[in-house]
C-alpha cells in the first residue's frame, strides 16, 4: 500500500508543482490562458483545441447588428494634440492621409477616418482609425494604428516563455527607465513552435531564422521594416528579427493563398475558426507602420484592412483574444505610464507589458 501510495503521490506532487508554478508566475495572463499554455507546452494541445472549438461553437461571432458604441472621433490620449489632424503631414507621411475604405456600406460617421492619438512635440506620432471588419460582422470594430517612424523608435522585448531563455539584450517588460518615453506597445507573433519562423536578437538565436518567412526587422536606430527574410545572418545594423508565418501582403497585393484553411499556413485559431481576434503589422511605402487589431477577423479581412490602410507589405502577428492588443500610454507624472487599449473590447490586461510578460512584444518610444 505504501508503494502504491508513493506511485500515486509523486505524479500528483509534480502536477501541483508544475501547474502551481504557472499560476504563480509573474505577469497578467488570465488563469484560463495560463492553463491552456501549460497544457500546450506539455503535449495536450489537442485537448485545448477541442475545448476551444466547443466554446467557439457555443458562442460564435455575431452576424449583423449595430455597433454598441459610436466610432471614436476624439483623441484617446490627453498627450495627443487635438489639432494634429489639421497639421501639415510629416516627412514620413507625405501628402494628405486617405481614409481607409470601409468594408461595410453605407459608411458610418467617422468610419475609416484617421484621428490623432499620440503626439510628440505637437506632431501626430500615432494616429488611429476604426472600421467594421466586413459586411457580415457589423457589430464589431477593428482598430488601426498608424505609426510615424520619424518621431518614434521601436524595441522588441522577448517574453520569459516566448521565446524564453535568458541573456537577451532587452528585458521581458518595459523598464522603469523608459516609461516616461513610452508611447505604445503591441503584441508580437505566435509561440515559436507555431510561427514557422525564428527569433534573433542582439546576436543571440532562440530559433533559427527561415529564409522567406515574414519578418519584423528591428534596426539599431529604432526603425522597423516588414519583409520576407532574404536569408543569411542579420547585418550589423540589425537589433532583432521576429518571424511569423509568410507575408499576408506583398507588393500591395494579398497573398495568393490568403484563403487557405490549412492551420499551418495562417495559424491555429480557437477551434480552427475563421473569424477570431487577429493582429497584423505592415509597412507603407512612406515608411510608416500600420497595426491592425480586432475581433471577428478572417485572414482575408485582416490582410485587406492592412492593405487598404496603405501597407505594401504586412505580416500576421498573434491571434486569439488572450494575446492581441495595441496599448497607448499617458503620463500624469514622472515614471508613471497609464495604459489605454486602442479598442474597448481588447481582452488582455492593459498593464501586461509594465511587468514581466510571458510573450514577446514591441515597445514604441519617442525619439
Amino acid at each position: 500500500m505504501r508503494r502504491t501510495g508513493v506511485v500515486m503521490v509523486l505524479p500528483l506532487a509534480w502536477l501541483s508543482w508544475s501547474v502551481g508554478g504557472v499560476l504563480m508566475a509573474p505577469g497578467t495572463d488570465t488563469v484560463t490562458a495560463r492553463l491552456a499554455e501549460w497544457a500546450r507546452f506539455h503535449g495536450m494541445g489537442g485537448v485545448v483545441s477541442e475545448l476551444e472549438r466547443v466554446q467557439y461553437q457555443l458562442d460564435p461571432p455575431k452576424i449583423g447588428g449595430a455597433l454598441t458604441a459610436a466610432i471614436p472621433t476624439a483623441t484617446a490620449s490627453p498627450t495627443a494634440d487635438p489639432t494634429a489632424g489639421d497639421l501639415p503631414s510629416t516627412a514620413a507621411t507625405p501628402g494628405p492621409l486617405q481614409p481607409i475604405p470601409t468594408q461595410a456600406t453605407p459608411a458610418l460617421p467617422g468610419e475609416g477616418q484617421w484621428r490623432p492619438l499620440v503626439a510628440v512635440g505637437g506632431r501626430p506620432a500615432i494616429r488611429a482609425a476604426f472600421l467594421r471588419p466586413d459586411a457580415l460582422h457589423t457589430s464589431y470594430l477593428t482598430g488601426v494604428a498608424l505609426i510615424d517612424q520619424s518621431l518614434v523608435r521601436l524595441e522588441l522585448h522577448p517574453g520569459y516563455q516566448v521565446p524564453g531563455g535568458s541573456g537577451w539584450s532587452q528585458p521581458s517588460e518595459v523598464p522603469a527607465s523608459e516609461r516616461d518615453a513610452l508611447l505604445a506597445t503591441f503584441n508580437a507573433g505566435f509561440r515559436m513552435g507555431d510561427s514557422r519562423g525564428g527569433f534573433w536578437e542582439g546576436g543571440k538565436t532562440a530559433v533559427p531564422l527561415r529564409t522567406g518567412a515574414a519578418s519584423m526587422v528591428v534596426y539599431k536606430d529604432g526603425h522597423v521594416d516588414v519583409m520576407a527574410w532574404p536569408g543569411g545572418t542579420p547585418g550589423s545594423d540589425v537589433a532583432a528579427v521576429r518571424q511569423n508565418l509568410d507575408l499576408l501582403v506583398d507588393g500591395g497585393a494579398l497573398a495568393a493563398d490568403i484563403d487557405s484553411t490549412t492551420t499551418r499556413t495562417w495559424g491555429k485559431t480557437v477551434g480552427n475558426a475563421t473569424y477570431v481576434w487577429r493582429t497584423a503589422l505592415g509597412i507603407r511605402a512612406d515608411g510608416s507602420l500600420v497595426f491592425v487589431v480586432g475581433d471577428a477577423l478572417s485572414v482575408r479581412t485582416l490582410a485587406t484592412i492592412a492593405r487598404d490602410a496603405g501597407a505594401v507589405r504586412a505580416m500576421e502577428m498573434d491571434i486569439n483574444k488572450a494575446w492581441t492588443n495595441f496599448i497607448t500610454y499617458t503620463h500624469p507624472g514622472p515614471g508613471i505610464a497609464v495604459p489605454h487599449m486602442l479598442t474597448a473590447d481588447e481582452q488582455p490586461n492593459p498593464r501586461r507589458y509594465l511587468q514581466p510578460s510571458t510573450r514577446d512584444f514591441v515597445a514604441v518610444l519617442s525619439r
